[in-house]
């Protein structure tokens, strides 16, 4: 990877990871889920690749070449931006505060419930908020 130029976006517009007429070959699925896994831990402070790695995740069980191909598509898309990101300088202590909500049965139609939550890392001069 080290030889390689950088990319300029996560994936590349209207990807498709699999095509439905051809047999792609599989690759190691451990290999495939470590990449993910070091990825998902990078989307805390890079959430421009978020919906990248999710997208890729989706094909953690039985990953092909063209999954593994895109997960190498990110990591060059990282290389080319690598002080892209949120930075969380810590002065001070943070306090996180977290509230959810739930209810149960809610929903008129199906009688699902429902769930949300917040959560916030907080310093004395600033808070940044994450919904879920």
């Amino acid at each position: 990877m080290e030889d390689n130029l950088p990319y300029e976006t996560s994936l590349p517009t209207n990807h498709k990871l699999l095509d439905e007429k051809e047999k792609d070959p599989e690759v190691d699925p451990s290999v495939y889920r470590a990449m993910i896994g070091s990825l998902t831990y990078l989307t805390a402070s890079r959430p421009d690749i978020m919906f990248s790695v999710c997208f890729c995740a989706r094909y953690q069980a039985n990953p092909k070449k063209p999954h593994l191909k895109a997960v190498k598509w990110i990591f060059r898309y990282l290389k080319g931006e690598p002080k892209l990101g949120l930075w969380y300088l810590v002065v001070g202590g943070l306090d996180l505060i977290a509230y959810e909500d739930a209810d149960f049965g809610a929903c008129p139609i199906n009688r699902k419930s429902t769930s949300g939550g917040i959560l916030a890392l907080q310093e004395a001069a600033c808070c940044v908020v994450i919904h879920l």
